[in-house]
């Protein structure tokens, strides 16, 4: 038996949501690259004609490169644990997989296994928003989590103190994946629903806002953010490159925000918007 395998070199700003889409043609095992990821899936159970409409839409994405083979079946949940490394944030967070064995002790400790989902903690974004929660008081606050994927942003907040998190994705396994992932951590505080901001049930106002997307749906999806902050909540965002901060700062300002800090880790970049 054979594995198609699809391998995608692409803008790493684009990394999650063409494994999005791509996804839904019917591939269902991701591993990231240097250049961008690899899909498989078993035999040639994918659709092509949908996996055609995607290069398609994002033929304007450069660079963006497709190539396709077959290979022989592997197990792909070894090859992932072979490849998976524990991570260390600020000496104060370790997000590990379940196999992993580390016996020095952390204050936060976050059990994460991804499937499809997106959020381990590898991408510099993640470490990014991780690394700023833990400066950031979530003691008692409600907390929303915009594009959850792992949920590990969720776990983060609940393992900080939060009173309840609201949390929400596009994708459906992140929904499932997200769930198994706060349940595994003892986080009881944490509801998932599956849609994006404008789709789910969203009540009242929320004290902390956390959305680790991209710049194109963040400045998309500011306006309607801000509304659900309360008097002094704040807005932690990322998933975009240092370069991109000032505009995304601009945005804010028309509807009352302020920077309060952004913090960089190598091209990446977070930023910590407040209510004026």
């Amino acid at each position: 038996m054979y594995s198609t395998r699809l391998q995608v070199i692409c803008d790493p700003e684009f990394t999650e949501i063409l494994m999005a889409e791509v996804a839904e043609a019917g591939f269902d095992t991701f591993i990231e690259t240097e250049k961008g990821f690899e899909a498989y899936v078993e035999g040639n159970q994918f659709d092509q004609s949908l996996l055609s409409d995607i290069q398609e839409k994002y033929k304007h994405v450069k660079p963006l490169l497709f190539f396709q083979d077959r290979i022989e079946k592997q197990n792909w949940n070894e090859e992932w644990e072979k490849n998976v490394e524990p991570i260390f944030v600020d000496n104060q967070c370790l997000v590990r997989a379940s196999f992993h064995k580390i016996e020095k002790k952390y204050p936060y400790e976050i059990i994460i296994t991804p499937k499809m989902s997106f959020g381990t903690g590898h991408h510099q974004t993640t470490h990014l928003m991780l690394s700023r929660q833990m400066k950031m008081d979530h003691r008692n606050k409600r907390v929303m989590d915009a594009g959850c994927g792992t949920a590990i942003l969720s776990i983060m907040a609940s393992k900080l103190g939060a009173k309840e998190v609201e949390a929400f994705d596009i994708d459906e396994w992140s929904v499932e994946n997200g769930e198994e992932n706060a349940q595994v951590n003892g986080c009881k505080n944490i509801h998932i629903q599956l849609g994006k901001i404008d789709d789910v049930k969203l009540d009242g106002k929320f004290d902390i806002i956390l959305a680790n997307i991209n710049k194109n749906i963040l400045l998309a999806e500011m306006k309607t953010y801000t509304s659900y902050l309360s008097k002094e909540g704040q807005l932690l965002l990322s998933g975009f490159y240092a370069q991109d901060i000032d505009d995304l700062i601009k945005e804010g300002h028309k509807y009352g925000l302020k920077a309060i800090a952004h913090d960089e880790r190598e091209t990446w970049a977070c930023l910590l918007l407040g209510v004026q």
